[in-house]
């Protein structure tokens, strides 16, 4: 199967310095050999490797070093566990000076498949960290005042979800005025005797 190359790649390495050229050539062979499907591309202005459209893995020239880096997580930190660098900013492998500063081949191209492999399954490769629950807010003393007077009101927005309660008393508090706000404490007495949310009216729209 015939390599799916960019020419933009090959400028790329044409302009390198003389020493990250055979680095940067002998790096994009074996992602080729490795996985024959990948494509190539350009992201954040140094070369990229996608396989099965996630990126698989990165490669990039300066003045002095090479990087060479694989976006999934899950790989960094088997890379990490074999002595290489579980940061991937600079790549898992560090500073690049020379193919003397890469592990072997056969180590490589075992990256490479483990990396194609990540891919396939569909696991995200840089799952985002779980959001922490939103503090509802305080229940101002107006409020607490007319749900106290009001049994049925105040039993609707007891059994609320924290989202539908935190509708009503971001509504309230935001008010600028307070002619707006007492409107609005108003209000939301009579929706929530009728069993209303804050945004009822939209649920259908």
């Amino acid at each position: 199967m015939k390599a799916k190359t960019d020419a933009r790649i090959d400028a790329y390495i044409a302009e390198a310095a003389e020493f990250a050229r055979p680095i940067l050539k002998h790096l994009r062979q074996l992602v080729h050999q490795a996985c024959p499907k990948v494509e190539e591309t350009m992201k954040w202005s140094h070369p990229n490797f996608v396989y099965g459209g996630k990126i698989l893995c990165n490669l990039a020239a300066f003045k002095s070093h090479c990087s060479f880096g694989f976006w999934h997580q899950d790989l960094a930190a088997v890379i990490a566990r074999d002595g290489g660098q579980a940061e991937a900013a600079m790549g898992q492998f560090g500073r690049i000076t020379s193919l003397a500063d890469l592990p072997g081949d056969r180590t490589l191209l075992g990256y490479l498949k483990q990396a194609a492999q990540l891919n396939e399954s569909g696991k995200p490769a840089r799952p985002r960290p779980a959001s922490k629950p939103k503090a509802e807010p305080k229940i101002p003393t107006d409020l607490k005042t007319l749900l106290a007077a009001h049994p049925k009101a105040a039993d609707t927005f007891a059994k609320f979800s924290p989202s539908h309660r935190r509708e009503y008393l971001e509504w309230i508090t935001e008010a600028k005025r307070e002619e707006t706000r007492q409107k609005r404490l108003e209000t939301t007495i009579q929706w929530l005797t009728e069993g209303k949310t804050r945004n009822w009216r939209y649920k259908n729209c």
